[in-house]
């Protein structure tokens, strides 16, 4: 049974935050599916919604993407036994200040917090990988990939500071 990801957002104005974390998720090969529903203005709606995710069999996580006052991550987590990822979009008009909306939440109500997009999806694949070995692949192969660019990296800055300053090879 092939695992999901549930990209949920409190507004069409998160649709480009729910896209990066979408992309990012079929890096990893992952099912998803991207729906709207605002914890303040349509609570029934979303409480419907999450008890027909719930009512699904596969293995899932959640990612919920609501800016300003984010009630959508502490609501679903709250109605969900599978693991919730809150990703919410920094405002600039609030000098990132509505980030705190999800970092404080009501005991016994524990969404992970992630701000980079690819990072929640990174997360999700983890958490996914647990039970599924070829997501865990996915996630192995992707971080000896990151290792090796920093590698590449660090040997390019090495030869080009080696030639522009002058030190011999074996001190690089």
């Amino acid at each position: 049974m092939k695992p999901l990801v549930i990209i949920l957002m409190g507004s069409r104005s998160d649709l480009e935050h729910g896209q990066a974390v979408a992309r990012a998720l079929e890096s990893f090969g992952l099912e998803w599916e991207m729906r709207i529903a605002s914890a303040h203005k349509v609570p029934a709606y979303l409480l419907d919604l999450l008890q027909a995710y719930e009512a699904d069999p596969r293995p899932k996580v959640y990612i919920t993407i609501a800016g300003r006052s984010n009630a959508l991550s502490g609501v679903v987590d709250g109605q969900v036994r599978s693991p919730v990822i809150a990703c919410p979009p920094i405002s600039e008009a609030f000098a990132g200040a509505d980030v705190f909306s999800s970092l404080r939440m009501p005991g016994g109500i524990a969404p992970a917090v992630v701000l980079d997009p690819a990072g929640a999806a990174l997360l999700a694949a983890k958490i996914l990988g647990l039970i599924h070995p070829e997501v865990r692949g996915r996630v192995a192969r992707f971080q000896e990939q990151q290792r090796q660019r920093i590698l590449a990296d660090d040997m390019e800055i090495r030869n080009s500071m080696s030639a522009s300053n002058g030190f011999p090879p074996e001190r690089r």
